[in-house]
């Protein structure tokens, strides 16, 4: 659940406790003086403006949240270390309703892009690790393979200083690969390149997404607004929507999509400790979108 903090010198305890890391360690990450994180951590001292931006991408706390705390009057900002979200009050940690994100999904944004470079496939990889689901993909080729061949649906957002805010990945599957995940013949870490298709030539696409997140709401939103836009706009009618959840925000609103639940591993939530159970759900939207009106 997220936690309010009123000070960096707090969030850059905790990221330390969450993380393992020393004083030391993140110094020498920093190349800064240690003095510099004991006065960080004490709140005798701000960030210099210069060592904001790679505080950001050693911690990967998102930047909004360094500048609400990096601050002689800080903003007091609710995290999560393992969700990776902010938000700034109690009312807007929780996600807002599909049905509302459905009914503006047409409200532009500059702020999304195709995923097109080794960075971006960089943060993806590292949100993924934040989940602790070892069966998650974090094949490389895989993922770059899979923004090429649908880069509709493998969208990346940045903040408005250009940093890493959120992404959907979404893998084009072929049906008999789908079929061995669905049987748990194969877990979703022996995907490679050969299991993807072009969605254009099949009978019955399968989107497979691999990850959706965001840093807040707001991009959340976006990104969800994303995927919903192409299913209703260019998905053909009989396609599949599939995904392996493991966030309790997510089946949330995987519960308000109308997308079903095939199976679920609890076994994998106590092996690998995570906040939830690992869900298998699929659907095609379509019920969802009559609801809409749409």
């Amino acid at each position: 659940m997220m936690k309010q903090y009123k000070s960096l010198g707090h969030i850059i305890k905790d990221f330390r406790r969450f993380e393992g890391v020393s004083q030391s360690d993140l110094a020498s990450q920093l190349d800064i003086d240690i003095r510099s994180i004991i006065r960080w951590e004490k709140n005798e001292t701000l960030v210099k403006p210069e060592k904001e931006k790679l505080l950001v991408k050693i911690t990967f706390i998102p930047y909004q949240v360094i500048r609400n705390l990096n601050t002689i009057r800080p903003i007091a900002t609710f995290y999560d270390f393992t969700l990776r979200k902010y938000s700034l009050t109690t009312i807007s940690n929780e996600l807002p309703e599909a049905e509302w994100i459905g009914s503006k999904i047409d409200v532009p944004t500059d702020r999304l892009k195709p995923i097109n470079s080794q960075e971006d496939i960089d943060n993806i990889i590292r949100y993924v690790e934040l989940q602790h689901y070892p069966d998650k993909t974090t094949n490389r080729n895989l993922l770059k393979s899979a923004a090429e061949l649908l880069p509709e649906l493998n969208v990346i957002i940045f903040d408005e200083d250009g940093n890493y805010s959120g992404h959907c990945a979404c893998l084009p599957i072929s049906k008999r690969s789908y079929e061995k995940l669905r049987n748990k013949t194969i877990k979703e870490n022996n995907l490679l390149t050969s299991d993807l298709v072009n969605y254009q030539t099949q009978q019955e696409p399968i989107f497979f997404c691999h990850s959706i997140t965001a840093d807040c709401n707001e991009n959340f939103f976006f990104i969800l607004g994303a995927l919903l836009k192409f299913h209703r706009d260019k998905a053909p009618l009989n396609s599949l929507y599939a995904v392996i959840s493991s966030r309790y925000d997510s089946h949330e609103i995987i519960d308000q999509l109308h997308i079903h639940q095939v199976w679920e591993d609890k076994a994998a939530k106590e092996r690998y400790n995570m906040l939830d159970v690992p869900r298998l759900v699929e659907g095609n939207l379509d019920e969802f979108f009559e609801d809409l009106g749409q």
